[in-house]
């Protein structure tokens, strides 16, 4: 060998009869099964290969793969064995010229049969697999880098490759170890693994889409998607393996495929949203590319859709015969996944695109409309879901609170705290506490209850900033209106009231400023005497409410340290625990009757103002009862038709006219503002039916009539203030008409300008 080597090395113009004649003796002695001249002959060629990497070389390799070949197609486990590990050897070498004209797709297509082998003997199957994942990680090699090769990534070579090592990737359970020293230092599962990472790390980014679309076909075909384990597996490799500006990529394929399968089970698609949930953790913070929004309008198409599917019973807009039975749990966990995955993607994006996603996802809750239950039913469920997921995206810590919750934002979402529906009012309040949490105190407010020293809480403070003193200057005043509000639905529940709670103590932790906390206070007391006059709500509403106010001035009478207050408050809580314990958080489940609830067990506002006054605060402001205005936002966002919007909106309307101007009392305004009783919610609500009515039943010439005739009264009223609003030109003498009364009024456009004031 060592002679043969010196030769070669010394003409290498004679590499490539060297290497024929050793073809020719290995083909023989393979048909005549003489295997040990074989391996001597392969052996030969291998030194050889190792020892001349001169130009010629290229002549002697195509013997080499020739014989190569002629091992592999041989029926001898062993034969082939020996073929692939010469193939490594070769693929590992590293050669001076590039070839034109050398093909690989044989080795690709031998080695890719070779990983799916079915050898009866468990260990002879385990090394022919092994030897076939080697050699086409050998393939790889010698291709993925000479870019005169045919390319590797070609979907017909990566649809062959891709699926033998996710076939064997499978396989960690079914195949027993081997005992031969070899296979113990590496299981075919590990070898695998190496293998799809080291193909993944070398993919370019125009070649990721052929590496990813073997993966989910692989997936597909073997309904995979279901178990879950493995298809997160097989995505945790791509991702870790991938270079980390081409995840995108990734993801977008996913959210393709999951567009693909709308009309799959719900397992299936639940399978490919767990997957992107899990690829969206590993990817890198920010790097979802600029498709931001089309990731989230994909995940909250699906949602709409299994909602449909939930409320339908079919994947069809009508059902078939042959279509697949829905399975309701099936399509919630569904659901479940999708809002989870939103979380997930959120959490890798900078606060600004938090921003943008969470107005995308309130833009897309429809306004509850009622043509008919089932309508209803689905607008609510996808209410209901897009809320979720929109408390999946608010969970992050913005410094400035103008810019987590916008005008543009907080206005549709104060709007559902008054839907009649208890749970999108739930979800609305943990929203807001969410976003308002800057300090992660709102688990120290549950559950609510009475503290006598709150320092125990260890609540972090800090010092109210300029943002947020013009938030609450601008929005202050409709929060306390929506919290109010929110007390007087008749449908709340426990955990409204806590989460309400918990609302209140951080605005008067995070928010609060002198002005605010005064504000605060009002609200507190004002809630007390909603609950003392509102009748008709529930006995437990009415003790909730009472209980809640309780605690929250205990709370904000500890953070404002007047003595004079705590003490107050301190006495009104020690005289409700011994004859009205049912008016304190503790006790409030207690059902009770509630009778005439007076004297001590109260809050009296007069004393707190004076007590506060003493220390500074506005006296006046504290004086002055809190009254919620109700505004017309408030009332559309109960809404339940086309029809009362409208009926509503001329409401308005009408009500502003000139021709209800003349009969008004000049006090009316004032009055309504300061007074607020049942009797005028009344009239107001009879009034309102009284219109909706109209507008629902009369013919529509008589509706058209009565439009007509106020468009053309608001015309006149116009043309009026036109005609008084235009003055007389200026004369250029200075005299004001001829003193024979007014001039008549003249447009500017048919005034008369001396030429010099022309240009």
């Amino acid at each position: 060998m060592e002679k043969l080597t010196f030769y070669a090395l010394s003409a290498p113009e004679k590499l490539d009869r060297i290497g024929a004649y050793l073809s020719e003796r290995l083909s023989r002695d393979v048909a005549r099964h003489r295997y040990g001249y074989v391996c001597i002959a392969m052996e030969a060629l291998d030194q050889l290969l190792m020892a001349c990497h001169c130009q010629s070389i290229n002549l002697f390799v195509e013997s080499f793969l020739t014989m190569v070949r002629k091992l592999l197609e041989a029926d001898k486990p062993n034969l082939q064995i020996l073929g692939t590990n010469s193939f490594v050897k070769f693929a590992n070498i590293e050669e001076d010229t590039a070839s034109y004209h050398r093909s690989y797709d044989f080795f690709v297509s031998r080695f890719s049969e070779m990983c799916h082998s079915s050898y009866e003997d468990p260990d002879i199957r385990t090394k022919i697999r092994m030897a076939g994942i080697r050699g086409l990680q050998g393939v790889v090699r010698k291709t993925v880098n000479d870019e005169l090769q045919a390319n590797i990534w070609d979907p017909q070579h990566m649809d062959k490759i891709v699926p033998s090592l996710l076939f064997n990737l499978q396989q960690e359970e079914g195949i027993e170890r081997s005992p031969s020293p070899e296979t113990e230092k590496e299981s075919p599962v590990e070898l695998t693994e190496r293998c799809f990472r080291e193909l993944l790390g070398r993919a370019a980014y125009d070649n990721i889409k052929n590496a990813v679309k073997p993966v989910l076909m692989h997936l597909d075909n073997h309904s995979l998607w279901e178990s879950k384990t493995f298809s997160v597996r097989c995505f945790k490799i791509i991702m870790y393996s991938i270079q980390s500006q081409h995840s995108h990529l990734v993801i977008q394929q996913l959210l393709g495929h999951l567009d693909a399968n709308s009309k799959n089970s719900a397992r299936v698609r639940a399978g490919i949203v767990e997957v992107i949930s899990e690829a969206a953790v590993i990817e890198a913070s920010g790097s979802i590319g600029p498709t931001v929004l089309e990731v989230f309008n994909t995940l909250l198409k699906q949602l709409r859709l299994s909602v449909d599917y939930e409320l339908t019973g079919s994947y069809d807009s009508f059902a078939n015969l042959g279509s697949k039975v829905i399975k309701v749990h099936e399509e919630r966990q569904l659901q479940e996944a999708v809002i989870k995955t939103i979380g997930s993607f959120a959490n890798t994006l900078p606060t600004y695109q938090r921003s943008e996603v969470m107005l995308f996802i309130i833009g897309k809750i429809p306004v509850p409309v009622s043509f008919s239950g089932f309508r209803v039913e689905g607008s609510r469920m996808i209410q209901i879901m897009l809320l979720k997921s929109l408390l999946q995206v608010t969970g992050f810590q913005s410094t400035n609170i103008l810019t987590a919750l916008p005008t543009s934002f907080l206005d549709p979402l104060l709007s559902f705290t008054l839907m009649e529906d208890a749970e999108i009012r739930l979800l609305v309040l943990d929203i807001l506490i969410s976003i308002i949490d800057r300090h992660d105190n709102r688990h120290k407010f549950s559950p609510v209850r009475i503290i006598s020293d709150i320092s125990v809480l260890k609540l972090k403070v800090d010092k109210c900033s300029r943002q947020d003193n013009l938030f609450m200057k601008k929005h202050s005043q409709r929060l306390y209106r929506h919290i109010y509000l929110a007390c007087k639905e008749e449908s709340s529940v426990q955990q409204h009231f806590e989460s309400l709670y918990t609302l209140l103590g951080l605005i008067c932790v995070e928010l609060a400023n002198e002005e605010v906390v005064v504000d605060l206070i009002r609200l507190a007391l004002a809630l007390q005497d909603l609950a003392l006059t509102e009748e008709a709500l529930p006995v437990y509403n009415r003790c909730a409410i009472h209980a809640l106010s309780a605690a929250y001035l205990n709370l904000i009478s500890q953070l404002t340290t007047v003595p004079t207050f705590c003490q107050h408050v301190h006495e009104v809580i020690e005289s409700r625990k011994k004859l009205v314990p049912f008016l304190l958080p503790e006790d409030v489940l207690v059902e009770k009757k509630l009778e005439k609830v007076e004297g001590e067990v109260l809050f009296v506002q007069a004393k707190i103002a004076e007590m506060l006054g003493g220390s500074g605060y506005n006296t006046e402001r504290l004086a002055t009862s809190y009254i919620p205005q109700i505004t017309d936002e408030d009332r559309l966002s109960k809404r339940k038709s086309i029809g009362d919007t409208v009926s509503l909106q001329l409401e308005m309307e009408s009500r502003n006219s000139p021709e209800k101007e003349q009969v008004k009392h000049p006090n009316l305004h004032y009055t309504c503002a300061c007074v607020y009783s049942v009797n005028v919610e009344e009239l107001e609500r009879e009034r309102r039916r009284q219109v909706v009515e109209r507008f629902q039943t009369a013919p529509f010439e008589e509706i058209a009539a009565h439009c007509g005739a106020r468009a053309s009264l608001l015309q006149s009223k116009l043309n009026q203030v036109f005609e008084i609003t235009i003055r007389p030109p200026p004369s250029p003498s200075g005299s004001v008409g001829n003193g024979h009364g007014r001039t008549r009024s003249v447009p500017v456009y048919e005034m008369k300008f001396p030429d010099l004031c022309v240009y």
